[in-house]
């Protein structure tokens, strides 16, 4: 579904107060009241308006809107965290709703999705479930495959030397669920704050398959989000290489090594660190930046066994630190 900024929509700040909220609200429904303002827009815009003041003009639905956080913009893909992407309306009491006798239709999928259980009357379904219903129902409804939207996806940051060392490797992640522990009769929950929405800071160890490539989707099962039911999602952790010291293109890999001009000319010989250890290597003469020596063997394991290889891409370099007579002898070099 859309996510609503309703800060926007009013034209407001998050810090805004309860007078800019209130001054806000009715300098713009004034402008967009269907009877006033005869524009196509006018009535969508005039709906968002009212229903972006039931938001914030009402301290406890704030309050949990605001859980959400502040990095959304409006028009995003939004999925609500378990448990309140079904709050519907039971029984049909709360398909329309007015402000000044203005009948607007129904409220937007993502209101109904967060502030469904905050409604009164009828409003005692979850996921299709009466609440008053039999525990066989409830039964049922564990039994059954949870759902897609109960499972996370994250970017995963790794390094060549992750994937090399071959160890578990630490994850972090926030989640987002619907707080067990509110009050039956919607008091104040310390748990929450009075949101209904509680975040977890998770962190578990994940083990690299060892083929692990850029973009390969890693499944961690049963780390997702968990619904009233008790029923688990997964994680799903997207591999993005992310190395200051190597390029990483499967197995193989890349790694600038520096030498001089002079270096470049006459051939030398350099020890660099590989992530199998340090060893010596030797520089042909007349060598050019950007060329590449191809170290076999000295890359990243491979699925069907043995490793990768190592290019050193050579990169010339001009020392700063160069004295005068240094720099004469460059000046004698560019004359030939």
């Amino acid at each position: 579904m859309e996510y609503k900024d309703y800060y926007e929509i009013l034209g407001l700040k998050r810090g805004a107060t309860e007078a800019e909220i209130k001054s806000a609200y009715r300098k713009l429904a004034r402008k967009y009241h269907p009877d006033v303002n005869k524009t196509k827009e006018a009535e969508s815009k005039f709906k968002d308006i009212n229903e972006a003041y039931e938001v914030l003009g009402d301290k406890q639905k704030r309050q949990r809107y605001d859980s959400l956080g502040s990095n959304w913009q409006g028009g995003q893909s939004y999925t609500p965290p378990p448990g309140f992407e079904n709050f519907g309306f039971g029984g049909g009491n709360y398909q329309s709703y007015s402000f000044n006798g203005q009948d607007l239709g129904g409220f937007s999928d993502f209101f109904s999705s967060l502030f469904g259980d905050m409604m009164g009357g009828n409003a005692q379904s979850f996921g299709g479930f009466d609440f008053g219903r039999t525990s066989q129902t409830s039964r049922k409804r564990r039994q059954e495959p949870p759902s897609e939207d109960l499972d996370i996806t994250k970017t995963l940051n790794v390094t060549a030397k992750d994937v090399f060392d071959r160890k578990p490797v630490t994850v972090k992640y926030n989640n987002m669920e619907r707080c067990t522990q509110c009050p039956p009769n919607g008091g104040y929950c310390s748990n929450c704050g009075g949101t209904g929405i509680k975040t977890e800071l998770k962190t578990i160890k994940v083990k690299l398959p060892p083929d692990v490539t850029e973009g390969k989707k890693v499944r961690v099962k049963g780390e997702g989000q968990t619904d009233a039911y008790g029923r688990k999602g997964d994680l799903y952790l997207v591999i993005h290489f992310k190395d200051s010291e190597y390029e990483i293109d499967g197995s193989d890999l890349t790694k600038e090594v520096e030498i001089t001009p002079p270096e470049a000319v006459l051939g030398t010989k350099k020890d660099i660190e590989t992530l199998h250890g340090k060893i010596g290597i030797k520089i042909p003469p007349r060598t050019s930046s950007g060329q590449a020596l191809r170290l076999k063997g000295l890359g990243l394991p491979q699925k069907g066994g043995g490793y990768g290889n190592l290019n050193a891409k050579i990169k010339i370099v001009i020392p700063k630190d160069l004295t005068d007579k240094q720099i004469e002898l460059y000046k004698k070099l560019a004359e030939f």
